[in-house]
């Protein structure tokens, strides 16, 4: 069944993606031009890293919206089966992006998510503390930590991001301004994949909230489809927020 689309032309802003990070200034990428990609909220000033209960959890998500209004953004999200895999490959999301001063994305986000960071000279986190929201987890060896897409690559691709150029695709892999990028567990991302929230949940249901939240958001802001199951399962993670 063909998949119907809600999705207009994407355009580019000339402005960088803009993050907080000790690193220098990130490299200028663009960024799809939406509505929704402007009027998220900002981010936090609680400090970072995912202590014990939602709002500890959530504090280092830039761009996190409430409940009411992921859920409000969920009711507009176009519905319709996922698209095919064919042409798909992680190439066509180039990541990690520079951030100069021997910086990455991934190690622009193992500071924020953590807390008593050290880097090297080549800015790679030596030593540190970081809780994985997903499992609970806790760790000082940054190797054993992935860097997740919130909405996997291939899932951002079955769901609309295969018509995109691949500036926009790079912007998707390496965004720093919506709740798209957090260091986790690598047995929990690895666990996850490329599923949906419909295939996959965190095991701490207590995150669901967020994970739903952000989820939303990020599927809002680059007019990405859900599948009905995908939304059904999307409603279920929100409504743990009461």
């Amino acid at each position: 069944m063909e998949r119907q689309r809600r999705m207009q032309p994407l355009g580019l802003v000339a402005a960088a993606l803009l993050g907080v990070s000790a690193c220098g200034a990130l490299e200028s990428t663009p960024v799809p031009d939406r509505p929704a990609a402007d009027s998220a909220p900002a981010a936090s000033s609680a400090p970072a890293g995912a202590g014990g209960g939602q709002a500890a959890e959530a504090s280092s998500l830039p761009g996190l919206p409430s409940a009411a209004q992921a859920a409000a953004s969920l009711q507009e999200l176009a519905v319709a089966e996922q698209g095919s895999m064919a042409g798909y490959s992680r190439e066509k999301f180039p990541h990690w992006a520079s951030h100069g001063e021997n910086c990455d994305t991934r190690e622009v986000i193992l500071e924020r998510d953590g807390t008593g960071i050290q880097r090297d000279d080549e800015c790679r986190a030596v030593s540190g503390n970081w809780k994985s929201v997903y499992d609970g987890k806790t760790f000082t060896d940054a190797g054993d930590l992935d860097i997740d897409h919130t909405v996997p690559l291939a899932n951002a691709w079955r769901s609309g991001a295969d018509e995109w150029s691949q500036d926009e695709r790079k912007a998707f892999a390496n965004d720093l301004t919506h709740p798209q990028l957090l260091a986790v567990s690598a047995g929990s991302n690895r666990s996850k994949g490329d599923q949906g929230p419909e295939e996959w949940q965190p095991p701490l249901e207590s995150y669901w909230c967020v994970y739903g939240r952000s989820w939303t958001s990020v599927k809002a802001t680059y007019e990405l489809t859900v599948t009905e199951d995908e939304k059904n399962w999307l409603t279920k993670m929100l409504d743990t927020c009461a």
